[in-house]
């Protein structure tokens, strides 16, 4: 079996066009893939009190890291800094209506690509593969929807 056969090569071929094709809507936002993933965070938590520790612990990225991406999304005004009344060293983070304009976006190409992934798949096809990839997670010992440890993405 030549390595472009190799289940671990043909998941990161996958990746790779999965990324590009997300990419094109990320680069008409001027938005990385690691601040949209970011910034869909933060959207989806809107309304909670969040702040940079809770970014870092949910995506296992350092603080230096973490305060890159968020002092980025900031000066591109999809988030805002807020003093937190009850622990005035705390900042929450708030989101802005660009940032919810733009999660819309993202989630529409997100699930155009992934109607083309999966275009001539049954249901039943689609919940395999979903339980296979996340089979090959656990036994790589990671946990499915959980980011590894491990910190790769650069703001």
């Amino acid at each position: 079996m030549g390595c472009r056969d190799h289940i671990g090569h043909k998941c990161k071929h996958l990746s790779i066009l999965v990324g590009q094709t997300i990419g094109q809507t990320l680069d008409t936002m001027d938005l990385t893939p690691v601040q949209s993933r970011v910034l869909n965070y933060l959207v989806r938590y809107h309304g909670q009190q969040i702040c940079q520790r809770d970014v870092e612990d949910f995506f296992s990225l350092s603080h230096p890291t973490v305060s890159g991406i968020l002092s980025r999304l900031e000066e591109k005004s999809y988030i805002v800094f807020q003093e937190d009344p009850a622990d005035r060293r705390r900042k929450r983070i708030g989101v802005t209506e660009k940032a919810m304009e733009s999660f819309e976006k993202t989630t529409a190409a997100i699930e155009q690509v992934e109607a083309k992934l999966v275009a001539g798949f049954t249901t039943q096809e689609q919940e395999l593969l979903r339980a296979l990839l996340d089979r090959a997670i656990c036994n790589l010992g990671g946990e499915p929807g959980k980011y590894p440890k491990k910190e790769e993405d650069k703001s």
